[in-house]
C-alpha cells in the first residue's frame, strides 16, 4: 500500500504529518511513501531530504492511506476506499463528520485516542500540548519584556516574575517546567490534588482550591466540569492571584464542550500594566474573558492577552517530528504483519475510538472507554469470613500473648546462660527490639534504600569473625567462615544496590 503525506491547506500551518526520519520507519513497515511537493517546507524539511529518505514526490491524495495534520479542504481528491488519518476534531466539527460519512472512505481522528497506557505513544494531543505549554511561556516572556529570574546587580535589585498556571495537565506541566527553569516563581492550580507532587517536582507551588470532591476521578482520562461550590472557591483564588502575579497561563479544556471561564474581565482589570495572559484554550472559547482566538489583545489597563491557537506549530520541526512519530506508532499497530497492509481492527479499543467513518459508514461517536477506576464513595460491606477460614489479621490478644511468650523465653535463656554470655544475649535482645521499631516505622517504599546502606553494618560481623577464625576450635572456625561469607554478601550486595539506585538519578 502507498502512504501519502499531504501539504497542509491553511497557509499558517507549518507542521507536516511525516518527517524524513518517520518516512524511513514507515518504509520498514512495508509501505511506499509519497510526499506532496513542498509539504515539509514550513518545518524545514526539503523535498530533497524526503527523496534521500526513500520517498517519492507526487500527489498524496491518490494514495491508499493519506496522512495529514488538519482536515483537508478538498475531500473530493481522495480516492474511494482510501483511509484518512489526521486531527479531524469530530467533537467540534459535525459538518465535517457528515461530509466524511457521505464518501466511501475510512477516517481516523488522532485527537480521539483514548487515555490508556498502551495508547500513550499515539497520543498526539499530549505531544502537541507539551510543545504548546513550553511555547506559551516563551511567548509570555517575549511580551513581558523583563527578566523572569530575580537578580541583584550594581544597578539595583530585580525581583523574579510571578507566574500562575491554571491546570496541571500535560500543557500546564510543560509551562510550569519552562517558567521554573527561567527562574520565575511559579504557582499552579488544578482540581486534581494528586498532581501536587508533579507540580512541586518541576519547581512550582501547588495552590489547592478546595477539598477533593466525592467524584473527583473522571473515567475518561480528561478533565470534567466541576461543581458550583468548587467554581466559587476557584474564582476567589484566581481573583486573589491576579492582583499578585505577572503572567498567567490557562490550559483548562473539557472534551466536547466550550472551555470553562476561569478569569473574568474584572480580574484582568486588577492586574498590573505590562502583565501577560496566555490563553491556551482560545480555540475552544477561551478561559479568559476578552480572549480573541488567534489574536493579541491589549486591555485598557495594559494587560496583554494572547489567544494564539498555533502554539505547537510555532515550533514546527519539533512538532512535526513528534506528530510523525505518533503516526508511525499508530500505523505500526494497524500493520500487524509488517507487510505494508493497513488493517482496521474494531476489536481494538484504540482503533475503534479513533474511527469516525469506516468505508462510508458513520461510526462516531465511539462507545465510552473507562480508563481510570473511580474509587467507590462508600466501601461495600465485606462478606463474612467462612468459619473455617483463618483470619488475615491476627487477634490482638493472641498477638500480644505470642510476643509476651517470646520475651519470656528470651529472658529465661539469658538468666540460665553463663555469666560471660549474658551480656551478649542482652545486647542481642535489645538489638531485636530497637531494630523492629526502627524498621517498622519506615515506609515500605524506603526499605530497599534503607537496607542497602544498613547492610554495610555487616562489616562489623566480618571483623568479629576474622578475630575468632584463628581460635583453634574447629567448630568456631567453621562458624567464622560462614559468618564472613554471608556478611560479605550483605556488604557488597548493599553497596551494589545503592549504586544501582543512585544511577537512576544520574543524567547521562
Amino acid at each position: 500500500m502507498i502512504i501519502g503525506v499531504r501539504k497542509e491547506d491553511p497557509p499558517g500551518e507549518r507542521r507536516v504529518a511525516a518527517t524524513p526520519d518517520t518516512v524511513t520507519q514507515l518504509q520498514k513497515l512495508g509501505y511506499e511513501v509519497v510526499v506532496e511537493a513542498g509539504a515539509g517546507a514550513g518545518s524545514g524539511f526539503t523535498d530533497d531530504r524526503y527523496e534521500a529518505a526513500g520517498a517519492a514526490i507526487g500527489a498524496a491524495d491518490a494514495a491508499d492511506v493519506v496522512l495529514c495534520v488538519g482536515p483537508p479542504e478538498r475531500l473530493d481528491a481522495l480516492r474511494p476506499g482510501a483511509t484518512l488519518i489526521g486531527l479531524l476534531n469530530p467533537r467540534f466539527k459535525p459538518e465535517l463528520v457528515e461530509d466524511l460519512a457521505k464518501r466511501p472512505i475510512t477516517a481516523l481522528s488522532l485527537d480521539a485516542v483514548p487515555r490508556i497506557s498502551r495508547a500513550q505513544s499515539m497520543d498526539v494531543l499530549s505531544s502537541m500540548a507539551n510543545i504548546a505549554g513550553y511555547r506559551a511561556v516563551i511567548e509570555a516572556a517575549h511580551e513581558f519584556g523583563r527578566f523572569f529570574t530575580g537578580q541583584v546587580t550594581a544597578a539595583g535589585k530585580v525581583p523574579p516574575a510571578k507566574v500562575l498556571v491554571a491546570g496541571a495537565g500535560v500543557a500546564g506541566l510543560a509551562a510550569i517546567g519552562a517558567a521554573s527553569s527561567l527562574g520565575a516563581i511559579v504557582r499552579a492550580t488544578d482540581p486534581r490534588p494528586e498532581v501536587a507532587d508533579q507540580v512541586r517536582s518541576l519547581g512550582g507551588d501547588y495552590l489547592a482550591v478546595a477539598e477533593p470532591e466525592a467524584d473527583d476521578a473522571p473515567d475518561t482520562g480528561y478533565a470534567k466540569e466541576m461543581s458550583d461550590d468548587y467554581n466559587v472557591r476557584a474564582a476567589a483564588l484566581y481573583a486573589d492571584q491576579c492582583r499578585d502575579v505577572d503572567i498567567i497561563v490557562t490550559t483548562a479544556l473539557i472534551p466536547g464542550k466550550p472551555a470553562p471561564r476561569l478569569i473574568t474581565a474584572d480580574m484582568v482589570a486588577t492586574m498590573r500594566p505590562g502583565s501577560v495572559i496566555v490563553d491556551m484554550a482560545a480555540a475552544n472559547g477561551g478561559n479568559v474573558e476578552g480572549t480573541v482566538p488567534g489574536e493579541r489583545v491589549v486591555t485598557p489597563n495594559g494587560v496583554v492577552i494572547l489567544g494564539y491557537t498555533d502554539l505547537a506549530g510555532r515550533l514546527p520541526a519539533q512538532a512535526s517530528q513528534l506528530y510523525g512519530t505518533n503516526l508511525v506508532n499508530l500505523i505500526r499497530l494497524m500493520t500487524p504483519q509488517r507487510d505494508g497492509v493497513l488493517v482496521l481492527d474494531f476489536d481494538d479499543v484504540v482503533q475503534r475510538s479513533m474511527t469516525v467513518v469506516r468505508e462510508g459508514e458513520l461510526t462516531w461517536p465511539p462507545p465510552p472507554v473507562a480508563v481510570s477506576a473511580a474509587p467507590a464513595a462508600v466501601q461495600a460491606a465485606r462478606p463474612e469470613a467462612e468459619p473455617d477460614a483463618p483470619s488475615r489479621t491476627a487477634n490482638p490478644v493472641v498477638r500480644r500473648a505470642g510476643v509476651a511468650a517470646a520475651a519470656a523465653a528470651m529472658f529465661a535463656l539469658i538468666a540460665l546462660s553463663p555469666a560471660a554470655l549474658q551480656v551478649h544475649l542482652t545486647v542481642f535482645a535489645l538489638a531485636i527490639v530497637i531494630g523492629y521499631y526502627v524498621i517498622g516505622n519506615v515506609h515500605h517504599a524506603l526499605h530497599t534504600p534503607l537496607m542497602s546502606v544498613t547492610n554495610a553494618i555487616s562489616g562489623i560481623i566480618v571483623v568479629g569473625a576474622l578475630v575468632q577464625i584463628s581460635s583453634g576450635n574447629a567448630a568456631i572456625t567453621v562458624l567464622s567462615l560462614a559468618a564472613i561469607l554471608l556478611a560479605s554478601i550483605n556488604v557488597f550486595g548493599g553497596f551494589a544496590v545503592t549504586r544501582r539506585m543512585l544511577a537512576m538519578f544520574i543524567r547521562s
